[in-house]
C-alpha cells in the first residue's frame, strides 16, 4: 500500500452529492485511478440519510418535506442518520492485499482506532466498541426494531459514557470498501423525535448528544485536524490535501442524476 494517501475537503455539498461523490471516489481507488483517499464533507441543509438496507417508511416522509429536509439513501448500510451540524468522512481503499484485506470487522477495527484518536486529541474521552460480536447472541440493545443510527452502538463504533458520538457503515466489495460516517457537533433532539417518532419514542434510553456539548468550543476545523493527523499517525502514511479528479466529479454528476436522485433509488425499500 502506498504511504501517500489523498485527503479531500469539499465542504458543505448537497445530500444527493455526498452519496454520489463518494461512491465516485470508491469507484476511481478500486480501478487504481486514485489512491486511498479520506473525504471529509459537511450538508449544505438538512438532510436525513438511510441505509441501503433499510425501510423508507422508517421515517416521517411528510414531515421532511413540509420542512426542508432532503432525504438520500446511502451506497453503505446502517440506520438513518439527520445530518446537520456535524463532520461527514468516508474512506475508500482497496482490499485485496494490504492493511485492509483482512475482512470487515478488522477494518471496522483499524479505522474506529484512528478516529477515537481524533477525539482523544480534541480533549474528550472515547471508547471504540472494538470485541467481536458473539454470532449466537442478539442484535446489540435487544431493542425493539430502531431505524436510528444513534441509539445504537455497533462494533467498531466510537462512543463517550455509553453514548455514540460517532456512527460509521461500510460498503464491501471484493477488491475494496467505502465507509462513510457522521460526527455531529451539534444534534437537535426534538428534530429527531419528529423524524422518528412513531418509530423510536419507547425505546429511547440515552440523549442524544453532540461533541460541543462535551467541549464547547470545538470547531470543526479542529476536529477536521485532529482526524488528520490521527489517520496519519495511526496507518503511518502522509495524507496529501487534493481535490476529485475529473473524471470522479463526472462519474459523480451521472450518479448523482442517475441514482441518488431518483425516487426509484431513495425509496426502494
Amino acid at each position: 500500500m502506498s504511504h501517500a494517501w489523498r485527503l479531500i475537503d469539499t465542504g458543505s455539498c448537497s445530500a444527493a452529492y455526498n452519496m454520489a461523490l463518494d461512491e465516485a471516489i470508491a469507484i476511481a481507488v478500486r480501478q487504481d485511478l486514485s489512491p486511498p483517499t479520506l473525504r471529509i464533507y459537511g450538508w449544505d441543509q438538512r438532510s436525513v440519510s438511510i441505509g441501503y438496507f433499510q425501510r423508507s417508511g422508517d421515517i416521517d416522509i411528510g414531515y421532511c418535506r413540509e420542512n426542508d429536509i432532503l432525504i438520500v439513501r446511502r451506497p453503505t448500510g446502517g440506520r438513518a442518520v439527520l445530518h446537520n451540524d456535524e463532520i461527514t468522512y468516508s474512506f475508500s481503499v482497496k482490499t485485496r492485499t494490504g492493511l485492509f484485506s483482512k475482512g470487515l470487522l478488522d477494518s471496522y477495527k483499524k479505522l474506529s482506532t484512528a478516529l477515537a484518536l481524533a477525539l482523544s486529541k480534541v480533549g474528550l474521552s472515547p471508547q471504540s466498541k472494538i470485541h467481536k460480536p458473539n454470532p449466537k447472541s442478539k442484535i446489540q440493545n435487544s431493542t425493539p426494531h430502531n431505524p436510528l443510527c444513534f441509539q445504537s452502538i455497533s462494533y467498531g463504533e466510537v462512543s463517550i459514557n455509553n453514548t455514540k458520538v460517532i456512527g460509521s457503515a461500510q460498503k464491501r466489495w471484493a477488491d475494496g470498501l467505502l465507509q462513510q460516517g457522521s460526527i455531529p457537533l451539534t444534534t437537535d433532539e426534538n428534530e429527531i423525535l419528529k423524524l422518528f417518532q412513531r418509530n423510536i419514542v419507547h425505546v429511547r434510553k440515552e440523549p442524544l448528544i453532540g461533541l460541543k456539548q462535551i467541549v464547547p468550543g470545538l470547531s470543526h476545523d479542529e476536529l477536521k485536524n485532529a482526524i488528520r493527523i490521527s489517520f496519519e499517525e495511526t496507518f503511518q502514511v502522509t495524507l496529501i490535501r487534493s481535490s476529485p479528479s475529473q473524471k470522479e466529479i463526472s462519474l459523480a454528476r451521472e450518479l448523482e442524476a442517475q441514482k441518488y436522485l431518483a425516487d426509484a433509488w431513495t425509496f426502494r425499500r
